[in-house]
């Protein structure tokens, strides 16, 4: 699926540039003239990207930059300015913009440098993707250590949440409660196979597992135990 990009620009000759080229390295354009109607396309559309010059009518380009860093903190923006002193820079910069080019620009500069955001945007998306992780009715997102079970967020303590981490990340395999007690509490906890028990009735509890005939943290007679996503 071609990246969507959102050009916001009041000189028709730059407009068309931008149109015509953006389109024929494969992306979406989506255009505006005003700072109004860019805002409004900006949050309609979702964008990919967004180009932004700084003089605009109705709504300038640094207040249609804080106003989309509002909705978006994550959505590049690259602001295009016939100013090129270093205060307005920073100003644009600072207001959350990821890019500044001054007027007159090079064309194949200016689509090196969407391509590098767009790059860039990819990548912490991918990361992002990478850090949640689904198993059956639980999911976790291990960087921001938050858990739910069918959409319901679970309160879990440190351990419980390590715990549980484990079991998601390594499903239908078998671990003895010596080898849990090593990856979840480390070499040096000297607690009692009791603890793996107490915690694993506690998820089960979490999650509504039933500990009589339980589907999802499974009791492995003699060994340990098996988490079936």
């Amino acid at each position: 699926m071609a990246d969507r990009i959102l050009v916001i620009e009041d000189d028709p000759s730059i407009l068309r540039g931008l149109q015509l080229n953006l389109g024929m390295e494969g992306y979406t354009v989506r255009s505006a003239v005003d700072g109004e109607g860019g805002l409004a396309l900006a949050r309609s559309e979702h964008p990919d990207l967004v180009v932004v010059d700084v003089m605009l009518p109705r709504l300038g380009g640094l207040d249609v930059v804080r106003e989309i860093r509002k909705d978006d903190p994550d959505l590049p923006i690259l602001i295009l300015s016939a100013k090129g002193q270093e205060s307005d820079k920073v100003a644009g910069l600072q207001l959350g913009a990821d890019d500044y080019m001054v007027k007159p620009f090079g064309l194949k500069e200016l689509l090196a440098r969407i391509e590098a955001l767009l790059r860039r945007r990819r990548a912490h998306g991918e990361a992002a993707a990478k850090a949640v992780r689904r198993a059956g009715i639980i999911e976790l997102d291990l960087d921001a250590r938050r858990a739910t079970v069918q959409g319901r967020p679970l309160e879990l303590t440190s351990r419980e949440f390590d715990l549980l981490a484990w079991f998601v990340t390594h499903p239908d395999r078998v671990f003895s409660r010596e080898q849990l007690m090593e990856a979840v509490w480390g070499s040096r906890y000297f607690g009692t196979a009791r603890t793996v028990d107490n915690f694993i009735a506690r998820l089960r509890a979490h999650i509504g597992d039933d500990a009589e005939d339980p589907r999802h943290f499974e009791t492995v007679r003699g060994i340990g135990y098996r988490f079936n996503p």
